[in-house]
């Protein structure tokens, strides 16, 4: 692949590779450890200020690039770069650009919502009256109850716990920001501002963005380009037109289910 420095993110064949208990549905008995790629030769690239989508059915791989790409797990082929730094190389640099959000939030569940936002301020190195103003903001456009910041986050429902972490996610205003399905399990009204807030941090900050969805039509509004993952393999990327007229379908999951030969699952509500 070529190297421009036009992108935000390039990926270039990258595999990564985990340890199986079964071999091809059966129980691994073997003596010798037996090896997967949940990443196969993957090569894409992110321009700066693009929302790049990444569609894929459960196992793809979807989450193992987002993870890559966060540094949590390193690729045993090929290169990753974010704004030019290997993320293998340059993992610390690559933190302060970044931020994620995954489909399970992940906070301390016992604390508040205002202890947890403050907790991860002081992580980003983000003065906590300075974080509490931004969330409080963000929050209260997504229709959340201001008396909510001092509930324990176990007493908040899924799609507001959600909430809380795409708002706590934007506290250090990444350059790159990293969706991993993050509307899963948002009533539909929720979902809109989400969308909506990803459309304007996108236009109004130039953020780059990955986002991996199983709604279709999620993927369609938001994103430039989309890839198609499949085994760990890209089978196809473009723009929706793009896809559309290559194979002569309507709507994105005909073009998959052309492409992959595999019927897209339905995007999993709470």
């Amino acid at each position: 692949m070529k190297e421009n420095n036009n992108y935000a993110v390039i990926c270039h064949e990258v595999t990564k590779k985990f340890r199986s208990d079964t071999f091809k549905g059966v129980r691994n008995i073997f003596k010798r450890p037996v090896y997967f790629a949940a990443v196969n030769e993957v090569s894409f690239e992110v321009k700066y200020g693009e929302i790049f989508g990444i569609i894929g059915p459960n196992g793809s791989g979807k989450s193992t690039i987002i993870r890559m790409l966060a540094t949590l797990l390193l690729p045993d082929h090929g290169y990753l770069k974010v704004f030019g730094m290997d993320v293998t190389k340059n993992t610390y640099e690559v933190r302060s650009l970044i931020n994620r959000v995954s489909v399970d939030a992940s906070f301390f569940k016992k604390l508040s919502v205002k202890e947890n936002l403050a907790y991860a301020a002081r992580i980003y190195g983000v003065p906590v009256s300075k974080a509490f103003d931004k969330a409080k903001v963000m929050l209260k456009n997504f229709g959340l109850d201001p008396k909510k910041m001092y509930s324990p986050v176990e007493d908040l429902s899924r799609g507001q716990q959600q909430m809380v972490s795409i708002a706590r996610s934007f506290l250090s205003s990444p350059n790159l920001l990293l969706l991993d399905e993050p509307t899963t399990g948002l009533d539909p009204k929720s979902k809109k501002m989400v969308q909506e807030f990803i459309l304007s941090v996108k236009n109004d900050h130039n953020t780059s963005i990955i986002l991996t969805s199983h709604d279709m039509i999620e993927i369609e509004k938001l994103c430039e380009r989309t890839a198609f993952l499949k085994d760990g393999k890209i089978w196809a990327c473009g723009t929706s037109n793009e896809l559309k007229k290559k194979t002569g379908k309507d709507n994105l999951e005909d073009v998959f289910l052309e492409v992959t030969g595999e019927e897209f699952p339905e995007d999993e509500e709470e």
